[in-house]
């Protein structure tokens, strides 16, 4: 080949080279790998179970009674009233007692007075005091073992209403016994002037008596 062809395509390998440096070569963009396949896989098949059945029993409805109403629930009960309650069952007894008993709970009741002069041992020895079974009555001292429960502080304690009452009472007795007394006595006095009436009486009876017999036989003597 001559010098000038050579030349000739030394210049057009050249010019290649450089258009293939100046442009850069495509981008391929990679593709997305295809979706693996999944085989389906048969189910296996069931196995039958036969569920015998089960008995139920009847069901029974059993009623329950209502529970009891709770009991009522009685109010606390102070002392003092407890006292008064025991008294009045004492007060109650003694109505139905004989002589023999009134007198060992007379001396009972005196006993417990000097043990402790409580209200509620004052108003049953008074009480005690009163009953001719128990021996002779003393209203004078009934009414001073009274007169020390209700002349205290004023208050409405149940014990100071009873021994009020009583005493009211044998207030009352007394004056009554007092008044037939009064009346026991003016209808003995006028008993012992009658008496003495008839004995002066008796008496100018009989001395007249004797001086009409003696004028008679004076007379008699004389003729």
């Amino acid at each position: 080949m001559p010098p000038q062809a050579r030349a000739g395509a030394a210049v057009a390998v050249v010019a290649m080279l450089a258009a293939c440096a100046s442009a850069p070569p495509a981008r391929v963009e990679p593709q997305p790998p295809p979706p693996p396949v999944v085989e389906a896989k048969p189910e296996p098949e069931r196995e039958t179970v036969q569920v015998a059945p089960v008995p139920i029993s009847p069901v029974v409805i059993v009623q329950q009674a209502a529970p009891p109403a709770p009991a009522p629930v009685a109010p606390p009960v102070n002392e003092e009233e407890q006292q008064m309650l025991a008294l009045i069952a004492d007060l109650q007894r003694y109505a139905s007692e004989t002589a023999d008993e009134l007198r060992r709970d007379l001396a009972a009741a005196n006993q417990a007075v000097n043990r402790a002069r409580t209200d509620v041992n004052r108003v049953r020895l008074a009480v005690l005091l009163t009953l001719p079974g128990a021996g002779p009555p003393d209203d004078v001292r009934a009414m001073a073992l009274l007169e020390a429960v209700v002349g205290k502080s004023p208050g409405s304690s149940p014990v100071r209403q009873l021994a009020a009452v009583l005493y009211s009472q044998i207030v009352e007795r007394v004056r009554g016994l007092a008044e037939e007394r009064k009346k026991s006595a003016a209808a003995q006095e006028k008993l012992d002037q009658l008496r003495a009436v008839e004995r002066s009486l008796l008496l100018e009876r009989n001395r007249n008596a004797g001086g009409a017999g003696g004028g008679g036989g004076g007379g008699g003597t004389g003729r």
